[in-house]
């Protein structure tokens, strides 16, 4: 297990760091803890959906002023990943977002994880069950 990404072995996949998130405990086995580790892989999706529409909120709906707070320059190499989530989306860097739709949510958190972790490790059909609270599908087995 300690092969997969950190954001899936916490069942974090968009690396969220700790900040109390409702079910949510500091990761532990790391030599510096710093990011939130979920109960479920969908509370994990779920926390990021959250984190997102705060985002919103914020007046942030765009890619690139969303992932330039999300994954600043001091920590990512943050215009690739505007570009490569811009590619995954089929949007511009700057085009409005509708972060209330369903489909441009679970776009944009697809996007996100696979940059995080790496592609394979969730299902659009995962995202999508836990952005509407649907009993979640079994997660696929992990490569040995």
């Amino acid at each position: 297990m300690s092969e997969l990404p950190r954001g899936i072995r916490n069942n974090n996949p968009g690396n969220l760091n700790f900040a109390h998130q409702p079910g949510a405990h500091l990761e532990t086995g790391v030599p510096c803890p710093r990011f939130a580790a979920f109960p479920t892989m969908a509370d994990g999706i779920r926390a990021l959906r959250a984190q997102l529409l705060r985002y919103g909120q914020r007046g942030l709906t765009t890619v690139a002023s969303i992932i330039s707070v999300y994954a600043p320059s001091t920590e990512n190499e943050t215009t690739a990943y505007i570009t490569t989530l811009c590619r995954h989306m089929g949007v511009q860097a700057d085009t409005v977002l509708d972060l209330n739709d369903p489909a441009t949510m679970s776009a944009l958190i697809g996007g996100i994880t696979t940059i995080e972790n790496g592609p394979g490790h969730l299902t659009a059909a995962q995202i999508d069950q836990a952005l509407h609270g649907l009993p979640a599908l079994p997660q696929p087995a992990a490569e040995a």
